[in-house]
């Protein structure tokens, strides 16, 4: 371990555990992003004792919600020049921490409901029973609800989120990732994308994609939930597409031609079986789309018109979904 380690405060982490979830939370200022992020670590927390959750940064409220969870905490995050956590230093601090075979960065606004760790667990024996080694990504869409208030974590928690989630929640376009699921060995070099900016999830996809991993769509099986919030707490309140950092990300992952989606999965968990991905309309179009884009990612001349047309036939695909 770092020298870093001696510098800040520890809660006591199990050696023993099969998954680290980490997260790098938004400051608790805000009283609705407080109670959304207490909501998600806390329904990550009744995963059980062989899931470790870590909080990684330094954001205001985080080291008193770490304190009073009794979570471990890694405060000392790198940031870029204007001040925005490095998701390369995250994935550093997270590996260098836990001892877990699995990691799984969340965004902290994502609740987990209880079969979450056993769905993991059966995918990770299918792969060894079918003697696959080489790393894999699972990643997938989520739902999302409007929730105003701190979930209430009693026996029958889950069966009531999933009411709620059955009469108000809608599935959210194959657009954006919330969470990644790989072995340690895997990610080890990470550029040095801003996190909370659009982007370095794409690359995620595009980079095990290009690796040979398995890239794996979990959503038939893994039903996670995004609680719904604005834009404040980002500069000018917009939306993470519309700034420059978005754009920092995007060039450092190369362009509009690696901003890979859930649509360009190769496999799927469905049901109990890994399965490869199922050749939809959405999925075939997406395809065409990726293969018309040029590697410079500019949406010109005849070429770039054909991408610019996919991608418009894509997306009203998606909204109709």
């Amino acid at each position: 371990m770092s020298a870093g380690l001696n510098n800040y405060k520890f809660y006591p982490l199990n050696l023993m555990s099969f998954l680290t979830i980490f997260t790098a939370p938004k400051p608790f200022t805000n009283p609705h992003i407080a109670i959304i992020q207490r909501n998600a670590i806390r329904s990550w927390m009744q995963l059980g004792e062989k899931v470790q959750v870590l909080l990684i940064g330094d954001e205001a409220g985080l080291g008193e919600t770490a304190q009073e969870l009794n979570l471990p905490h890694r405060a000392d995050i790198l940031r870029n020049s204007s001040g925005t956590p490095l998701v390369s230093s995250i994935f550093s601090l997270a590996r260098e921490t836990s001892p877990s075979p699995y990691l799984a960065y969340i965004n902290a606004d994502i609740l987990l409901f209880p079969d979450f760790l056993t769905n993991l667990q059966q995918l990770v024996s299918a792969l060894e029973i079918q003697e696959i080694l080489k790393p894999f990504l699972l990643i997938g869409q989520r739902w999302d609800l409007d929730i105003t208030h701190e979930i209430d974590f009693q026996h029958g928690w889950e069966q009531r989120l999933q009411t709620e989630l059955d009469q108000k929640g809608s599935l959210h376009p194959p657009a954006g990732s919330d969470y990644f699921i790989f072995p340690r060995s895997a990610f080890t070099n990470m550029p040095d994308f801003a996190i909370g900016r659009a982007g370095w999830d794409n690359w995620m996809i595009y980079h095990a994609r290009q690796q040979g991993w398995l890239v794996i769509d979990g959503t038939p099986s893994f039903k996670i939930v995004h609680q719904k919030h604005d834009y404040s707490h980002l500069p000018g309140g917009k939306p993470h597409y519309d700034l420059a950092e978005s754009q920092v990300n995007m060039d450092l992952a190369g362009g509009l031609a690696n901003m890979y989606t859930v649509l360009d999965t190769d496999h799927q968990w469905s049901k109990g079986r890994l399965q490869p991905a199922p050749l939809t309309k959405l999925r075939v179009v997406r395809r065409l789309e990726r293969w018309f884009i040029p590697k410079n990612g500019e949406l010109r001349g005849l070429q770039g018109g054909f991408a610019r047309r996919l991608r418009r036939w894509r997306r009203k695909l998606e909204r109709s979904a």
